[in-house]
C-alpha cells in the first residue's frame, strides 16, 4: 500500500509538469461544464489550470454558502470553482497529499480572493490523505457536500475513503464525484504499475464492486449522472489494458438514512419548479432522471426522498409518502451499469 501512495506521489510531483505529460486520455475531459462553472474558469490562474488533471466536471448546483471538501483537489483548479459557487458566506476545504500540487493551490490563495472580489479567501487546503480526513481535523457531520475529480481511483484503500466522506457529510449531505471505472478487476501485477496507476487506470474502480463498497459504507442507493467510453490512446498501454473497458463516470449519492437497497413504490410523484440557477427548462437529477418544470413525475421512494430530504427540496414539490407500498419501482436507481461503451466523446 505504501509502495503505490509513493509511486502516485512522485507521478504527480515530479514525472507530471503538466497536463500535456499524460500519456493517455484517462485523466482529462473535455465535457462541457455548466455555464456558471464557465464563467469562472477564465479568473483561474493559468499554473492552477495547465496542472489540473480530472475527468469530469464534479461540481453540483446550489452551492451558496455551502462547505464543500475536495478530494485530492491538486492545484486547486476545483476548490477555486467551489470557492465562486459557494460565495463569501460558504467555505471550501482541498485536500491533497502531494507537496508540490498543494503549494502551487495555497500560492494562489489571495490572489484568487481578490479576482473573485471576495474581501477574504473562503478557501483552505491541507496536505494529507483522504483515506483519513480526521486527522486533518474534519469533523463528523460537519460538510455539506463532497467532491472528487478523478482521485478515488488512486488510492489503494478506497473502502476507507468512501467511509471518511460518510462520516464527514451532514445528513442530507451528498458526495458527487467523477472518476475513471473498468468493466472488470484489474489484475494485481498491473495495479501496481506505476505508470498505469498515475494514469487513474491501474486502481479503476470495477463498477459491481464500487457498488458493494458504497452498500458497505452506508450508501444504499447511488445515482451515475454521466458516463462516457474512455479511448486509452497510447499503443503500450493498450497492449496492458486492452483486455478491459474504462469509462468516466460522475456519481452523486446522498447521505440520507431513508434511501432502500433498491427502489420500491410508493405511489409518489415530483415537481421540479425551474429555479435551480442554470436549469430553467428542466433538472437532471441523474442519467435517467430528467425533471422538466412543472411536469409531474411518477418517482420511487429513494428519488423522493433524494430530492426533498436535501438541499435541492426547495426546488421540488413532492406528493404523497410511504404510508402505502405497491411494490418494486422499475426501471429506476442504480444497477452497476455493466455495460460500458468502449469510446465516447466526454474524455479528451
Amino acid at each position: 500500500m505504501d509502495d503505490i501512495i509513493e509511486n502516485v506521489k512522485d507521478y504527480y510531483s515530479k514525472q507530471l509538469q503538466s497536463k500535456n505529460d499524460l500519456k493517455t486520455n484517462s485523466c482529462c475531459c473535455s465535457e462541457k461544464p455548466p455555464a456558471e462553472i464557465r464563467e469562472i474558469v477564465p479568473l483561474i490562474a493559468d499554473e492552477i489550470l495547465d496542472r489540473f488533471y480530472g475527468c469530469g466536471s464534479p461540481l453540483p448546483p446550489l452551492l451558496e454558502g455551502m462547505t464543500v471538501l475536495d478530494l485530492g483537489c491538486g492545484t486547486g483548479r476545483d476548490v477555486y470553482i467551489a470557492s465562486k459557487l459557494v460565495g463569501e458566506s460558504g467555505t471550501v476545504i482541498g485536500v491533497d497529499m502531494t507537496a508540490e500540487q498543494i503549494g502551487t493551490a495555497k500560492k494562489y490563495r489571495e490572489e484568487q480572493s481578490k479576482r473573485f472580489g471576495f474581501k477574504a479567501s473562503n478557501v483552505k487546503f491541507l496536505q494529507g490523505y483522504i483515506e483519513d480526513l480526521k486527522s486533518l481535523g474534519i469533523e463528523e457531520n460537519s460538510v455539506d457536500v463532497v467532491i472528487s475529480n478523478c482521485v478515488i481511483n488512486l488510492s489503494p484503500a478506497k473502502e476507507q475513503v468512501f467511509k471518511e466522506i460518510y462520516r464527514v457529510l451532514k445528513p442530507g449531505g451528498e458526495l458527487f464525484f467523477s472518476d475513471v471505472f473498468a468493466d472488470r478487476r484489474i489484475p494485481e501485477s498491473l495495479t501496481t504499475d506505476p505508470v498505469l496507476r498515475g494514469e487513474c487506470l491501474g486502481g479503476a474502480l470495477y463498477i459491481e464492486d464500487f457498488r458493494r463498497l458504497m452498500a458497505e459504507c452506508g450508501w444504499a442507493d447511488f445515482r451515475y449522472t454521466s458516463i462516457s467510453g474512455i479511448d486509452l490512446g497510447d499503443e503500450e498501454i493498450e497492449s496492458k489494458l486492452g483486455f478491459a473497458s474504462f469509462s468516466s463516470r460522475t456519481v452523486r449519492a446522498f447521505k440520507l438514512d431513508t434511501l432502500e437497497d433498491i427502489c420500491e413504490d410508493y405511489g409518489q410523484a415530483a415537481y421540479y419548479d425551474g429555479s435551480i440557477p442554470g436549469f430553467p427548462h428542466f433538472f437532471d437529477l441523474d442519467d435517467h432522471h430528467r425533471f422538466f418544470t412543472g411536469k409531474p413525475m411518477l418517482v420511487c421512494g429513494n428519488t423522493a426522498s433524494m430530492i426533498s430530504e436535501t438541499r435541492y427540496k426547495k426546488a421540488f414539490k413532492v406528493i404523497g409518502d410511504r404510508s402505502v407500498h405497491y411494490g418494486k419501482f422499475d426501471g429506476c436507481g442504480s444497477d452497476g451499469g455493466s455495460e460500458l461503451p468502449k469510446t465516447g466523446s466526454s474524455c479528451c
